[in-house]
């Protein structure tokens, strides 16, 4: 079978023989069969080796020596290396750009199933065979009968099968191209994992069955009035018990309800009977509007709290299991996001399901992205080339009908980063003509000609502020310069969640609180998109040999592969709660910052004691008062019952109110002692150092391995490095050009007086002229060792540092920590939000956060003082003046900085502590803005100061 041009995977159509598509309906009562399980299988290197085998008689056919492998799934994923491997791409194609054409090397797998029909199946009706999802081009058999051929690998497919079912020996015959035209539409910054990810369903169709439901179901706000319409072809009656609703399809029915949002996803059990089949629909009511240039549902501004959204399970690539999204919604939920971009494709239909049902909205993509050209200057875009326009609809026209009736779908969107085109506009109008009650969005045309919201990706913080007044940068066309200028406006990609960070987050909050028109955003992304491996962990890019690939920046979300929340999961929970707890005068000040939920379903505690809020309207605030506390006092927030999402008790939001006492841990000072030398060795009070150099060797009994020295380099993180195009530019660039990953450190002199120790040096890194002035001063009293740091910089200084303060080490035998500061987690300057004041412990490997890339991590904030024990030895006790930074590890920053997969860090002798005064700010850099300017840090003057005291053993 070939087109004009190429073979049949090479033609620009979606396909043939497909039915139109349709709402997806798992109610139905109608007879299914899933095909699902283990398939035979022969993987051929290209298309022409596959040879005609599929046409000859299905019965006759031997393929007893082919493989097996399960379906759904992909085949690179299974047969341990035997069906090639995973490629990772972020814009540009792992083929030549030559549309429609692809490349002879093909991998094209053959897939056979043979499958009985129930002994209770129907004799009569139709059958439709169901495909949810094939990446990139399925070419499909029924006993020997070619049904079509079909693309867009992320959409369901559909194929009239009644008249070729047998009740035994049926025999599926799939074949699927990993390359084809439709995966110039398909560069959607993920893995390339092709096979039939999704299920695969025969479905009965009994005569009078729906062949298709559509529901429309508005709230006015104004009356609390649902209007409900349903649809169907041949029409029926709609039932919804708890409404009192009977009443014939295509009749419009007015009666008072509880509407459905993503705070209260209220939704109604209905039944449409056509005569041959009976469906059930959860039906919510809601309406969605864009009125005086701000987006609402039912009459109020809404906030996207949202997160972008791939498909992805470590193991299965693609192939996401209900539990497994059931699992991702609960942490969403959980951490207090509110709505999802199905970045950049529709998702599995039963995702939507249970957005509807536990409340999120969702911003439903179209499988759609070409940015592999923009690489040549967006040169044959298909979405601006007539030719590919009818694949563009029929990608358009599978998603709406198959999403249509979701309450939680508040949005469609054309697609990602295609540039533009006439294609995009020919979507545009068709999808307004279909559903005119859903706004349109798309990012890749900044003049918004297409669309209704305004949608930009990673704008700097000063630029989401002047959108937000309404006075960003004007267009050169008046007319689409007012249209946008009106239009609300969403980041629907920001801060990137690549490794250690985003940070930013809060400043982006108190943007969109602010301003009436900045309505939020969707971090990029949920999930690190590493596959599990046995060499790595997890692998990214490259790990497979690719020729083209772009690394581990496939490794960019807020939950790690197997979906342990990150740090930056915990920062953005607290960043984006709901209720704000503030302190404020004597107590807190409690404000709703809820779209429509009160207050009613959250019991308040301080420090676990009950405490009374008043009922408060969304942005309603109150100040409740609190008693003073000689510590700090913790206010949280908890649900009172269970919810469909977490159990009674799960924290929502809290606040602290300061201590009006010190830290019990502080001591009033004591007498100095002078120091004492002998035998080469200077003694003062329980410290001991080397007299010739100065360098501390022991305090009280417990070894330093390596004596404190000033420390300026960290490991940089993906966020530090930035982007991979512009390495220069970036932080990490800069340091790394200026050497501060290999300063060396000068001793200028060792002073001894009554007061103690001074110990001055120079550090610089080789070939320039700048550096870094330091002196130690050390004191003593009889049982504790004190330390002032004084830095100065010398010489013009081009760039930030990374860090400022002092590393040591210590035996690897005192391994459990205490500390009084910021925890549980770690945090930086800008991503410091979650960081609770209090006491905490963890051994220090549970203080290791595990990037997928290791990287600069897990530094504890606001430490007034740290305990690092041995269960023989005792342990140190370490005091900041002001409080610091506490990070502890079993590698050194030079071996972190060199690993490139977890398994590199291998535990050594020695425990290294780093006690820093400050630390560079995160920023979004791998693909966002860098660090604000007051989280920079830039080289000044300063001073601080340690102590250091031997606890006894146990």
């Amino acid at each position: 079978m070939s087109v004009s041009g190429g073979t049949y995977y090479e033609d620009v159509s979606p396909g043939t023989g497909a039915l139109p598509p349709r709402a997806w309906s798992p109610g139905s009562d109608a007879a299914r069969l899933d095909l699902g399980g283990i398939w035979r299988f022969r993987l051929s290197p290209d298309a022409a080796g596959t040879g005609d085998a599929f046409t000859a008689d299905p019965d006759a056919f031997d393929d007893a020596g082919w493989n097996r492998i399960r379906v759904p799934g992909h085949w690179v994923l299974q047969g341990h290396g035997e069906y090639g491997s995973p490629a990772y791409t972020n814009v540009r194609y792992p083929f030549p750009v030559d549309p429609p054409r692809v490349p002879t090397e093909n991998p094209t797998g053959d897939h056979r199933h043979v499958f009985d029909l129930p002994d209770n199946w129907p004799d009569e009706g139709e059958a439709v065979l169901r495909f949810e999802g094939v990446e990139s081009c399925a070419r499909v058999w029924l006993n020997g009968q070619e049904l079509g051929v079909f693309q867009g690998s992320r959409l369901p497919h559909e194929f009239a099968v009644g008249a070729l079912l047998r009740p035994r020996g049926n025999v599926l015959a799939v074949r699927v191209h990993q390359w084809s035209a439709g995966s110039y539409l398909e560069d959607q910054d993920m893995w390339w994992l092709p096979g039939i990810f999704r299920e695969v369903t025969l479905l009965h169709r009994p005569e009078g069955a729906a062949r298709d439901v559509s529901v429309r179901a508005g709230y006015e706000h104004a009356t609390g009035t649902g209007v409900l319409r349903v649809d169907s072809e041949p029409g029926g009656r709609i039932s919804v018990p708890e409404l009192g609703i009977e009443a014939a399809t295509g009749e419009t029915v007015r009666v008072p309800v509880e509407p459905w949002t993503a705070e209260t996803p209220r939704l109604y059990d209905a039944v449409l009977d056509t005569g041959g089949e009976r469906v059930a629909l959860r039906i919510g009511f809601r309406t969605v509007a864009i009125e005086d240039g701000v987006l609402k549902v039912n009459g109020r501004r809404i906030l996207f709290r949202g997160v972008n959204r791939h498909e992805f399970h470590p193991e299965t690539g693609r192939t996401v299991d209900a539990d497994t999204m059931r699992r991702d919604l609960l942490l969403m939920k959980q951490h207090n996001i509110n709505a999802v971009r199905t970045s950049h494709y529709p998702p599995h239909p039963a995702f939507l399901d249970l957005c509807d049902e536990l409340g999120l909205w969702v911003i439903d993509e179209c499988d759609l992205e070409t940015h592999g050209f923009e690489e040549i200057g967006w040169r044959r875009n298909p979405v601006d080339d007539d030719r590919w326009t009818p694949a563009l609809l029929d990608r358009a026209q599978r998603m709406v009908e198959r999403d249509k009736n979701h309450a939680s779908v508040v949005m469609w969107s054309l697609g990602n980063e295609c540039g533009k085109g006439r294609g995009l506009t020919a979507m545009a109008a068709w999808i307004r003509e279909r559903d005119p009650s859903r706004p349109l969005h798309y990012e890749g045309d900044w003049s918004c000609a297409d669309v209704d919201v305004y949608s930009r990706m990673y704008p700097e913080h000063a630029e989401v502020e002047a959108i937000g007044q309404r006075k960003e940068a004007p267009l050169e066309d008046p007319a689409l310069d007012a249209r946008r200028r009106a239009m609300p406006f969403i980041m629907c990609e920001y801060a990137h969640a690549m490794g250690n960070g985003p940070g930013g987050l809060l400043e982006y909050q108190r943007l969109f609180e602010t301003y009436e028109r900045c309505q939020g955003g969707f971090v990029w992304e949920w999930i690190d998109h590493g596959l599990a491996d046995e060499r790595y962990g997890f692998a990214y890019g490259g790990d497979f040999g690719e020729e083209v690939h772009d690394g581990n920046f496939v490794c960019d979300g807020l939950v790690f592969p197997d979906r342990t929340p990150s740090p930056g999961l915990v920062e953005f929970k607290k960043v984006i709660e709901p209720v704000r707890i503030a302190p404020e005068g004597e107590g807190v000040r409690i404000t709703n910052l809820h779209d429509f939920a009160g207050l009613g379903q959250l019991a308040f505690d301080v420090d676990g004691e009950a405490l009374k809020v008043p009922e408060l309207a969304p942005g309603e605030s109150a100040l409740v008062p609190l008693t003073a506390g000689a510590e700090v006092r913790t206010v949280r927030a908890r649900l009172a019952a269970d919810a469909a999402w977490a159990a009674a008790g799960h924290v929502v939001a809290w606040g602290q109110v300061p201590s009006s006492a010190q830290d019990a841990g502080r001591r009033e000072d004591a007498p100095l002692v002078p120091p004492a030398t002998a035998d080469g060795r200077l003694t003062l009070g329980p410290g001991v150092f080397d007299a010739a150099s100065g360098a501390l060797l022991a305090v009280g009994g417990v070894p330093v391995t390596a004596p404190p020295r000033l420390d300026v380099w960290r490991a940089p993180t993906d966020n530090d490095e930035g982007p991979v195009w512009m390495p220069a530019t970036t932080a990490a660039g800069q340091w790394l050009q200026l050497g501060l990953d290999r300063v060396q450190h000068r001793l200028d002199g060792v002073e001894t007086g009554e007061s103690g120790l001074t110990v001055r040096t120079r550090v610089a890194p080789a070939a320039v002229d700048a550096g870094l002035l330091v002196a130690y001063r050390w004191t003593a009293t009889a049982g504790e060792l004190r330390l002032t740091v004084s830095v100065e910089p010398d010489g013009e200084w081009p760039c930030s540092l990374p860090r400022l303060g002092i590393r040591l080490g210590v035996p690897a035998a005192f391994g459990d920590v205490r500390w009084y500061g910021g925890g549980p987690g770690e945090a930086y300057p800008d991503t410091r939000a979650a960081a609770m004041t209090g006491r905490w412990s963890k051994t220090v490997d549970e203080l290791q956060t595990p990037y997928v890339r290791p990287q600069e991590n897990g530094a504890r904030i606001d430490v007034h003082w740290a305990e690092l024990r041995d269960a023989d030895r005792g342990g140190l006790r370490i005091e900041g003046s002001p409080p610091y930074y506490f990070t502890a590890r079993r590698w050194t920053t030079e071996q972190l900085a060199a690993a490139t997969h977890l398994p590199d860090l291998i535990p050594g002798d020695t425990v290294w502590l780093h006690l820093d005064h400050a630390q560079h700010g995160i920023g979004s850099r791998s693909c966002g803005p860098g660090v604000l300017p007051q989280y920079e840090l830039t080289p000044e003057p300063a001073e601080f100061s340690f102590s250091f005291r031997s606890l006894p053993g146990s």
